[in-house]
């Protein structure tokens, strides 16, 4: 494919002149003394004097405001600069304790002493990500519910009271508004290089920043309100994210020598391609990360606006419109509903790899959690950093020229390129599903192990001699699996004992294996999975009582601290458990059915959808009321009987109107 490699610039001209040259218009110099204290402390009327208002007085000018303050940051970088370490850490480090990241901060002063053009932007991505978290934090403390918007949150009234409105203002000029700087956005989307960030703009953020802290200690003391800090997010079961191997430096040198070819990356952004890498060689794994997404995100907006020809959509918009981000990205059509191309040009797999890792609600939603300052950055996993260099570099790969072939088949990128081809969902309500019932599975599975009184002792209970209930259960059963059987893999199914937990448990784990397209699942395929997933928690939830109360009576039993009615009780519920195994596993075994052809769901009429969901809802009724009976305080297994006789029966009759969505499972 062609791309455009003929951008200097992904700023449409009136947001470049905003950023890289209003601000630098007036020549006026400032002395700081007026604006800063000798002990640090800001002069908020020197810094809010400089805001401006349109005629109608509510609104901000921000053209006027950030021609007016443009002296007054480069006056606070040359304060800065004139200061050392040791007299930063003196005057300010106690303002930036509000933030619970004073480090990062401080790390902020030391990037503008130098200013590099690429240090300077990771330090300002990262100072309004925690100043965001921070401000949602004072939110709190008189307000419910936090914006997830930064534009939303600093124009909130909450904030508003805690530190004033022209404060909210001022900050609004630098950060929060499609109409201001905007530069929280402009970065963290991707638009701007490193060298169309003015290093004297994060250095007024991190001014502000300790202005803001002075102002929050005010209202505290004034107040006496406490302010408390949200726990971080923290990413759980790592191994569910791992889909490329490990990468070694030989692999991330291959890389460099990638980042300067491919037609996936702007020129003007490879400083930030490399910056990546050497901070990954350099296990600083959430630089980069921060650096790579917005990277990721430009090379997916120009494949965007190529394969859909929207070249327009390539720069940033003006404010009346809304920016290119993964979000329109990723969707299946565009804003004038025509196909969105984007997703043929990349594959499924891709695709599958990208909602997953930003969009999936139980999916790490990397970027979000980064950029919203949700995510402890001093302990940001390897394993994830890993996963995102690895899948850019197969972007990378796959859109170059094809004199980079060799890149293609090089033995180091080659394996990369496999595991990309072959990447399935992870975080999709399909996939998911598809793990709770393995899990409840294992659960089950778990029954037969457990130690128990002997067949004696059940059969010598007045009215359990025979079995006949349980054997009449088994049966229906038996006749349900019938009509799916044809269905099934043939070598996983057993004539003499189909419901054989160990068979089952291998039928699952092959049927789940079963690829089920995930993009753009409609309404009625999420319903369904819903209420298949709900189904599923209860299962579990039923397995882990069941297993809880068996281990917990066989022990009293042994120690004959059991009364006699406990005893017929504990007697009842292993002679039950002949039945309730079986039917778990059977559910389970529905499910996964399901699941495999559930978007036939979408093909059904609406009057017929309509019976499948209420028929699954009383499922779920079932289940949930068998967690009722099978809990150590109720211990009803008579009525668990009845009530699986009743479910099955229910089920039985529904598949023989054959209302079920099962086509087929192979």
């Amino acid at each position: 494919m062609a791309l455009q490699g003929s951008v200097s610039t992904c700023l449409s001209p009136p947001v470049h002149y905003m950023i890289c040259k209003l601000g630098f218009e007036k020549k006026d110099i400032y002395d700081i003394n007026n604006i800063v204290s000798e002990n640090g402390e800001v002069c908020w009327q020197a810094v809010t004097e400089h805001l401006h208002y349109l005629e109608s007085g509510q609104s901000v000018d921000y053209i006027k405001s950030v021609q007016s303050l443009g002296p007054v940051c480069e006056s606070v970088n040359l304060h800065f600069k004139s200061l050392t370490k040791d007299q930063f850490v003196v005057q300010y480090a106690v303002w930036f304790h509000w933030t619970n990241y004073t480090e990062l901060f401080l790390e902020v002063f030391d990037v503008l002493q130098y200013a590099r053009a690429t240090e300077v932007a990771l330090g300002l991505m990262k100072l309004t990500s925690c100043l965001e978290r921070a401000l949602g934090d004072v939110y709190l403390l008189i307000g419910k519910d936090c914006p997830f918007l930064l534009r939303d949150l600093l124009a909130s009234e909450q904030l508003a009271v805690v530190f004033g409105q022209d404060v909210m203002d001022v900050l609004r000029v630098f950060i929060g508004s499609p109409y201001g700087l905007n530069l929280r956005n402009v970065l963290w989307h991707g638009f701007a290089s490193p060298q169309e960030i003015p290093a004297k703009y994060c250095a007024m953020l991190l001014f502000l920043t300790a202005g803001l802290g002075q102002l929050l200690q005010t209202y505290l003391l004034k107040t006496k309100y406490i302010l408390v800090h949200r726990p971080y997010v923290t990413f759980i079961s790592l191994e569910e994210l791992v889909a490329f191997p490990d990468l070694n430096h030989e692999t991330l040198c291959v890389a460099e020598e990638l980042v300067q070819v491919s037609n996936f990356v702007f020129k003007s952004m490879v400083p930030f391609w490399i910056a990546a890498l050497t901070a990954f060689k350099q296990s600083r794994y959430a630089d980069c990360v921060i650096l790579l997404l917005p990277q990721l995100e430009a090379g997916l907006r120009l494949l965007f606006t190529t394969t859909n020809k929207c070249p327009n959509r390539l720069l940033t918009a003006e404010p009346s419109a809304l920016y290119t981000t993964f979000d329109e990205m990723l969707k299946k059509h565009l804003d004038n509903e025509e196909i969105n191309q984007l997703p043929s040009v990349l594959e499924e797999p891709t695709m599958e790899f990208l909602w997953d890792f930003l969009n999936h609600q139980e999916g790490p939603r990397i970027r979000d959690h980064l950029s919203h300052g949700e995510i402890n950055l001093k302990t940001f996993p390897r394993e994830l950093a890993n996963q995102i260099v690895a899948f850019a570099i197969t972007l990378l790969c796959r859109f170059s020229d094809e004199d980079t072939v060799a890149f293609k088949e090089h033995v180091i990128i080659k394996p990369l390129m496999t595991c990309a081809s072959c990447y399935r969902s992870q975080f999709h309500p399909i996939s998911r599903l598809k793990k709770q019932v393995l899990e409840c599975m294992k659960s089950i599975h778990l029954w037969p192990e457990l130690p128990t009184v002997s067949e004696a002792h059940v059969q010598a209970v007045k009215g359990l001699e025979g079995n006949t209930e349980t054997s009449s259960l088994i049966l229906k059963m038996a006749e349900i699996l019938s009509q799916v059987q044809q269905y099934l893999p043939q070598d996983c199914c057993s004539p003499d004992d189909p419901i054989n937990s160990v068979v089952t448990e291998r039928l699952l784990v092959k049927l789940c294996d079963k690829h089920v397209c995930t993009l753009y699942s409609p309404r009625p395929v999420l319903e369904v999975l819903v209420v298949l997933r709900k189904i599923c928690i209860q299962c579990h939830h039923v397995s882990e009582q069941v297993i809880a109360s068996i281990e917990l009576r066989y022990k009293q039993w042994m120690k004959k601290t059991l009364r006699s009615r406990q005893r017929h009780n504990y007697l009842r519920m292993l002679n039950s458990i002949k039945f309730l195994s079986p039917v778990l596993r059977l559910i389970l075994l529905l499910i996964t059915l399901e699941v495999i052809n559930v978007h036939l769901a979408c093909k059904k009429t609406p009057s017929d959808y309509q019976q499948y969901l209420k028929f699954l809802k009383s499922i779920l009724q079932y289940t949930e009321n068998l967690v009722t009976y099978t809990s150590p305080e109720k211990n009803k297994w008579d009525e668990t009987e009845e009530l699986t006789n009743k479910a099955l029966i229910k089920i039985k009759n529904f598949s023989d109107r054959k209302l079920t969505l099962i086509q087929s499972a192979t």
